[in-house]
C-alpha cells in the first residue's frame, strides 16, 4: 500500500530532524539522506500531479484556464 502524501512528508521531516542533530554515524546519515531525497522527489511529483489536475478542473469549455479563487460553494 502506497503512503499518503502527508505520511511521506512527515517521514521526510523526521529525517531532516535527525540529520540536523548531527549525532549520527556517517553511514546512517548517508542512508537517511538517500531516503530523504527519494521522499522529496516523491512529494514533489505528487504536488506537480495535483497541480495539473487542478488546472484541468479549472478550465472552461473552450479549454481556457479560469483565473480567480476557487470558492467552496463551487465544490
Amino acid at each position: 500500500m502506497e503512503k499518503t502524501f502527508e505520511a511521506s512528508l512527515a517521514e521526510l521531516e523526521d529525517i531532516v530532524g535527525k540529520l540536523e542533530s548531527g549525532d549520527l554515524p556517517l553511514e546512517k546519515s548517508l542512508e537517511l539522506f538517500e531516503k530523504g531525497i527519494s521522499l522529496s522527489r516523491e512529494c514533489r511529483s505528487r504536488l506537480a500531479n495535483a497541480e495539473r489536475r487542478i488546472q484541468i478542473l479549472m478550465k472552461d469549455q473552450d479549454g481556457n484556464l479560469i483565473a480567480g479563487d476557487l470558492a467552496t460553494d463551487d465544490l
